[in-house]
């Protein structure tokens, strides 16, 4: 890994990518803390309407989509994330197809940031509820929207016609990779990340178990990165692009 206490870039403007509502709370948020309260503009994409989750059968699937939304809005809202888009997608059919890697592109032209974060496409046998296959798809067409589609300005020429320039993102960060190389302390803003996932209650069936879960797993990153004791990490796969 390479050194974790060495402060990280941060970025003037990042977009993060992620497949469920929840997932860039559990993953990154963190990260995304630390970079709001330093000045970032971050704005959030969230593929699909997150019907599939939850634990309550009695609540429509329908209704679950707005109650999902409103849960990330909240959620988002804690650590100083005021735009989040939803591309609309279904809860677990979601494939890195062109129509999925177009949308990302289109995100990526308009908002035009300087990094991204999304999800490994790679297993990780060591974590698998954070390998879930929307995740993995969502990282894949991510990357593919990043390079090469929304820089090349012949790819998805529509995007043109739609006044969208190629824009050039020289940076991904990964979240739940197998081999990450770097790892954010969040150790000053660990309660908000517990509490943007604690906004998320319609899939807490038991919050005090979820925060539980959240501070081992984030003091054992901290600790695999040589933070110290009683600190908490997020970790990534740093990919630079030319």
């Amino acid at each position: 890994m390479t050194d974790p206490i060495a402060p990280a870039r941060i970025p003037e403007r990042a977009l993060v990518v992620t497949a469920h509502p929840d997932d860039v709370d559990f993953s990154s948020s963190g990260t995304i803390a630390t970079w709001v309260a330093a000045g970032s503009a971050v704005t959030y994409c969230i593929v699909t309407d997150g019907t599939a989750g939850g634990f309550d059968r009695t609540i429509e699937r329908s209704a679950m989509a707005k109650i999902r939304r409103a849960e990330q809005r909240a959620a988002a809202a804690v650590v100083g994330v005021s735009e989040v888009r939803f591309l609309g997608g279904t809860d677990g059919e979601v494939v890195a197809d062109l129509t999925l890697r177009r949308a990302i592109a289109r995100q990526i032209r308009e908002l035009r940031p300087e990094l991204v974060v999304t999800s490994s496409p790679e297993r990780n046998y060591a974590r698998m509820p954070a390998s879930h296959p929307d995740h993995r798809a969502v990282g894949e067409a991510t990357l593919c929207a990043v390079y090469p589609d929304a820089r090349n300005p012949f790819a998805f020429p529509e995007l043109l016609e739609e006044g969208l320039e190629p824009h050039v993102v020289h940076e991904v960060w990964l979240a739940a990779h197998p081999a990450p190389d770097h790892a954010v302390d969040i150790t000053e803003v660990i309660d908000k990340k517990l509490a943007a996932i604690g906004a998320h209650r319609s899939q807490l069936p038991d919050p005090s178990e979820a925060e539980r879960f959240v501070r081992e797993w984030t003091a054992a990153e901290a600790e695999r990165a040589g933070l110290g004791p009683a600190r908490h990490a997020e970790a990534f796969k740093i990919v630079r692009i030319g």
